[in-house]
């Protein structure tokens, strides 16, 4: 199942909060399930550079005896030393050195903070529009111009390489560290152990745990510098360690990958490289704005459903600038706030971004953001902006009035899916509401 559905609310992680200053920062929901995905076929461009380079004198680990008793002196809880001494002999078994391992967890801590923002991470909601109002802000998109007009030569020779377009190369870059001003300062080894020791998916953390301590094997970066977010995604575009050790790229060709340094060459390469092994269709949109006819059918809108543009527009669906869409290939409808906000038609390009995040609002967020600061203007349709987004304890509410009244929503968890989607469309057809299935605030008084 997808992180975020389309008909509801966007319940979402977000490292820290947008301002109106100069800099916004990070606009990402945290974890990327999707990033583990079976890799697809490669094309020419994606393998022109190694992704695993062999050599890399520039960082090496310091040949200096650290016992496990030096390690587990660094913090007090007993629980957490326990694991520590544990998991030795598991890394040990993966591959990891002895001395990689001991200089990686040389000052290793346990941090409360990590499992605090761990634990809080189901309650924030934001509203579509409230999400792009930052993601695409004046602000973001003015830094992300400056960034594209700054860095134009690397981004050609990376659009060159890996046929992914700079503009969403930027994008994303702007989304998940705010143009390389907020890269995380959180020490990895320590968040991963911290999550892995006592978060609430250990093994996950555990194989990020490995794969980053592989990657200082490597000789990549030092354990000093591998610093990232509390949930363990590092560098300008924030790879998680599995990703990294997948799909990073030394495009400067100094032997390491330095997804790290204030060159985000590394970085922005790594991305294109990502998008392109994907899939990436050069010169094919995301995503394009588009007016429903009259008298649309619904049901339609739905991911399941592809037609080509000619077929949608057979049916009387255009862009917004009232011309038949172009050909880009098999589409589907899209409607993030139901009948009253913005229609999208998305394309093979929107799938490939959400491999990098599965958030339906993260996607649309890069593809809108790119489209901007490549010119183009906002979208035309507007928002339902006198609507709120339904509270955790709101959508439990609405699955149970809806089970309750002959409309079974399959379970009362919060989450609204498949199967809620569609008790709500039978609701809102039983009561003359347009039936697009949107989680609203007005289907829920009307269910009260």
């Amino acid at each position: 199942m997808r992180a975020l559905s389309f008909g509801l609310c966007f319940t979402l992680v977000l490292v820290g909060s947008a301002s109106a200053g100069l800099v916004e920062r990070s606009l990402r929901p945290e974890m990327r399930p999707s990033s583990e995905a079976p890799v697809a076929a490669q094309t020419a461009a994606a393998v022109a550079v190694a992704i695993r380079p062999i050599a890399r004198p520039a960082v090496v680990m310091k040949e200096r005896a650290v016992t496990p008793a030096a390690i587990l002196a660094a913090t007090s809880n007993a629980g957490f030393k326990r694991w520590v001494s544990g998991f030795r002999g598991r890394a040990l078994r993966a591959g990891i050195s002895a001395t990689v391992f001991e200089r990686s967890f040389r000052g290793v801590q346990y941090l409360d903070n990590v499992i605090k923002r761990d634990r809080n991470q189901s309650e924030f909601s934001k509203t579509i529009w409230e999400y792009l109002d930052s993601a695409a802000s004046d602000t973001r998109i003015a830094n992300g111009k400056a960034a594209l007009a700054q860095h134009h030569a690397k981004l050609d020779a990376i659009e060159a390489r890996y046929g992914v377009e700079k503009e969403v190369v930027v994008a994303v870059w702007g989304l998940e560290s705010a143009y390389g001003a907020f890269r995380g300062n959180t020490p990895i080894v320590s968040a991963l152990a911290t999550l892995s020791y006592d978060g609430r998916r250990g093994q996950f953390f555990e194989s990020q745990l490995i794969a980053a301590l592989k990657i200082l094997q490597a000789g990549d970066t030092s354990p000093e510098n591998m610093t990232g977010s509390w949930a363990g995604a590092m560098g300008h575009t924030q790879f998680i360690p599995t990703s990294y050790l997948d799909y990073a790229v030394d495009f400067t060709g100094d032997g390491r990958r330095d997804i790290w340094a204030d060159d985000p060459s590394d970085a922005l390469a790594s991305t294109a490289a990502y998008l392109s092994r994907f899939g990436w269709e050069t010169g094919v949109p995301w995503g394009v704005e588009v007016t429903l006819p009259r008298g649309f059918d619904y049901d339609l809108a739905s991911r399941r459903i592809k037609k080509s543009p000619t077929d949608w527009a057979a049916l009387g669906v255009i862009g917004a600038n009232g011309k038949a869409v172009p050909n880009h290939g098999a589409g589907s409808i899209l409607l993030p706030a139901g009948a009253r906000g913005v229609a999208l038609m998305v394309f093979k390009n929107f799938k490939v971004i959400e491999r990098y995040n599965a958030a339906d609002a993260y996607v649309i967020g890069v593809g809108h953001l790119s489209d901007r600061i490549s010119g183009s203007g906002p979208f035309k349709a507007d928002w339902p902006r006198e609507d709120r987004a339904l509270t955790f304890a709101e959508r439990q509410q609405m699955q149970r009035l809806l089970s309750a009244a002959g409309f079974n929503t399959k379970g009362v968890d919060g989450k609204v899916g498949p199967k809620t989607i569609a008790a709500i469309k039978d609701f809102q057809r039983s009561v003359g509401m347009v039936p697009d299935g949107y989680a609203s605030l007005d289907l829920l008084k009307r269910l009260r």
